[in-house]
């Protein structure tokens, strides 16, 4: 094998692959290091794909059995068969996975299986087993993602207790789950299994939940979720987590009253955030800067503090999520080739998806708050959406924030049905820098659920026709 590259990427995932195919594609000889043995990063093997399947599937499931009967389509003898969906999950994974291997070879970029650990400004030792190979390159490139962070002194066995790869694989629904954690991860698993059956609780440490997002959309997410039938305990910290018997007990503490509780369940999923993951890689050894929470330090290209040697995904800072990773891959393949690659991060939409799903893109009401700016707001319900009404999925709405003087759109959120596609139109709209008198002067097709986002830019001023 070739030992000498222009770009030699670390990592796989969503960030590493596009990075690499990026580069090939500007005429850069690249290389990509994987050590999981299959390419997608956590993303595409025990994170985005396999928990967006789950969600489907366990939608559908949850549809047939309280929906369909009242629309006039009666299923009779509904059974569930969790191996079957399992197998289903794990067959798009693979798809998906093998998919990316195959745009590797038409791409003629270098797939090198092993850890990749950087011995120098420009070397590259790949470790395969008892195997050791140094490659050469004139640029390096760290996107080797982040992984799942726990609590002190709580050991997850990812059969008991588990992260959310182990929640992506339990063998049957457990009677009671809690969820640890209140965060994207944490309440999309729950939903999962909360359709299938079980009893499920989120415990959050915080007095509220979806940490970061628009207060009015994360209090009307919990009302809806509350009303799906999951249970909410906020403003605990957990003490402890202990197998008893058959049963495991959590011991937590309300945080206002300082009375310590307890809850048993059957199996305990912790979601409490992420970590970048750097381990092995040498960083100090090579002089790359990282902060105090571990992510490494970059500039405004994406250079760490070694100049050829650049970062991107959930090693840096900035939100944890393959999109942003894939638009820093992107943009350090452009910079790489002598273009002009650049992030907007003032334009990343973030996505729940749950049913109804939840979107963002922009600033949240606080952050206007905080930062003294003007604002108008615009809201309109799917209530009032005739898409919505016909398919019986009503709950939640669109809210857009504008500047009170110029009118340009400073930021989107949505809680609804399919609102995880229709953010894009408002995240390009963004990007090009619209007022939401451009938004509601745009003809929208009816019917959809993409009307109420037309109704809201309207509300903006005060002249939303359908409500």
């Amino acid at each position: 094998m070739e030992k000498n590259f222009d770009v030699i990427v670390i990592g796989g995932g969503p960030g590493g692959y596009v990075c690499a195919i990026r580069s090939a594609q500007l005429g850069l000889k690249t290389a990509c290091i994987e050590s999981r043995g299959t390419l997608g990063g956590t993303c595409l093997n025990v994170g985005c794909i396999p928990s967006k399947s789950l969600l489907n599937l366990s939608d559908n499931y949850r549809k047939a059995k309280k929906d369909f009967s009242e629309q006039g389509i009666e299923i009779s003898d509904l059974k569930l068969n969790i191996k079957k969906m399992m197998l289903s999950k794990d067959k798009s994974v693979q798809i998906l996975t093998k998919g990316v291997e195959f745009l590797f070879k038409k791409n003629k970029v270098t797939y090198i299986k092993g850890k990749g650990e950087i011995s120098s400004p420009n070397g590259v030792t790949v470790s395969e087993g008892e195997k050791k190979t140094t490659y050469n390159s004139k640029n390096i490139v760290i996107a080797t993602g982040s992984q799942s962070t726990s609590l002190p002194g709580l050991k997850i066995d990812e059969k008991n207790i588990v992260s959310s790869t182990g929640a992506l694989s339990l063998k049957e629904v457990p009677k009671e789950l809690i969820v640890i954690g209140g965060g994207y991860i944490g309440l999309e698993m729950g939903s999962v299994w909360s359709r299938l059956g079980s009893k499920v609780t989120v415990l959050e440490y915080l007095d509220h939940i979806t940490p970061g997002m628009d207060r009015e959309i994360s209090n009307e997410f919990q009302k809806i979720l509350k009303k799906q039938g999951i249970n909410f305990k906020l403003n605990n910290k957990v003490n402890s987590v202990k197998i008893d018997k058959n049963k495991i007990v959590i011991d937590y503490t309300n945080n206002k009253t300082s009375e310590n509780e307890n809850v048993s369940c059957d199996k305990v999923l912790v979601s409490v955030g992420r970590k970048p993951y750097t381990d092995g890689l040498n960083l100090k050894k090579v002089g790359i800067k990282s902060d105090i929470k571990g992510r490494i330090e970059v500039n405004n290209k994406l250079q760490t503090s070694v100049e050829n040697i650049y970062a991107i995904g959930d090693v840096i800072k900035g939100p944890m999520l393959a999109h942003k990773a894939e638009e820093e891959g992107i943009a350090v393949a452009e910079i790489l080739a002598g273009q002009a690659g650049h992030v907007n991060y003032d334009v990343i939409p973030g996505v729940i998806y749950t049913s109804p799903e939840v979107a963002t893109v922009g600033k949240t009401e606080e952050q206007l708050k905080k930062l003294n700016l003007n604002y108008k707001v615009g809201k309109f319900p799917f209530l009032a959406n005739s898409r919505a009404k016909v398919n019986n999925e009503t709950d939640g709405f669109v809210k857009v924030l504008a500047d009170s003087k110029t009118d340009k759109v400073l930021g989107v959120h949505i809680i609804g049905p399919h609102c995880g596609d229709m953010i894009a139109e408002m995240a390009l709209a963004m990007e090009f820098g619209a007022s939401a008198e451009d938004i509601a002067r745009t003809c929208h097709a009816h019917p959809t659920h993409t009307e109420a986002i037309k109704e809201a830019a309207l509300a903006v001023d005060k002249r939303s026709i359908h409500f």
